[in-house]
């Protein structure tokens, strides 16, 4: 996960899904390839064609804010995706702190959320493991597994290995696809911002090699802080489901995510659990 080889593949994705018209150019003639020319996209951020090439192809790491805002604004990208760019450009020359000790869940994030016993809640990690979970967060998301698992790195779930690689999970999302492209869109923003986790590294190989459908939808480079929405299930123990989900961050560095859901009134919702 080279910082400049991220930077420029994410470029020539947003580069290649803009059409001239989309961007008030004419077209002409036929294309080779889809998308705005390089020169095309140069010029509407108001650089050289020969310095943008260069990132692009991973040879420049010196670009200026207002070089990327500019290249920001010519791919007319969202305030999440123009936040991963800036990560991307920052990441060659910002030293980043490097997570070495196994990662745990605070006693006062854990004592949160098991006095929550109406509402389903799940402590992630910056990778989207597991780290905690009450009863019926577990009994929702995983209860084919071990209550006990998050409580070991090594057996520690991870909601996006699951989501691609283990059938239980993947039954449990009757949108699985919306699922998946939210999932891939969240992890691609956690790695702009940690381009030297080798853990995340190791999971994103991981899941590119043993799932086709994770390779290819993180080679679209989906960007996205997904905190609230909606999520379609099918429980086995309670059938359909329609769950809000909002997602909290505690104001500290560890990058954790408190995952909650709840039901609207009168609707389905997950059972009581006595874990």
């Amino acid at each position: 996960m080279s910082s400049h080889s991220e930077l420029g593949e994410f470029l020539r994705v947003r580069r290649a899904a803009l059409q001239p018209e989309d961007v008030g150019l004419l077209n002409y003639g036929i294309r080779r390839v889809p998308g705005l020319r390089r020169e095309e996209l140069a010029m509407l951020a108001g650089v050289s064609n020969t310095y943008y090439t260069r990132l692009e192809q991973g040879l420049s790491n010196n670009a200026s804010e207002a070089v990327i805002e500019s290249i920001a604004r010519a791919l007319d990208l969202s305030a999440d995706e123009r936040a991963h760019l800036f990560n991307l450009a920052r990441s060659g020359t910002t030293k980043r702190r490097t997570v070495t000790k196994p990662d745990k869940v605070r006693p006062g994030i854990l004592r949160l959320i098991q006095s929550m016993s109406d509402i389903p809640a799940v402590v992630l990690g910056r990778r989207s493991e597991v780290l905690a979970w009450n009863g019926m967060g577990h009994r929702l998301v995983a209860g084919h597994l071990d209550f006990a698992a998050p409580r070991t790195p090594s057996t520690r779930p991870n909601m996006t290995r699951m989501l691609f690689l283990d059938r239980h999970t993947r039954e449990l999302y009757t949108r699985w696809q919306e699922e998946a492209t939210r999932a891939v869109a969240s992890l691609r923003l956690v790695a702009g911002r940690s381009a030297d986790d080798q853990e995340l590294a190791s999971l994103v190989g991981e899941l590119t090699v043993n799932s086709d459908e994770f390779a290819n939808l993180w080679s679209r480079h989906p960007v996205e802080n997904c905190m609230s929405g909606l999520k379609h299930m099918h429980h086995p123990e309670v059938g359909h489901l329609e769950l809000n989900f909002e997602v909290l961050t505690p104001p500290d560095e560890s990058g954790h995510r408190i995952l909650m859901y709840t039901a609207d009134p009168g609707t389905p919702r997950p059972k009581h659990c006595n874990c």
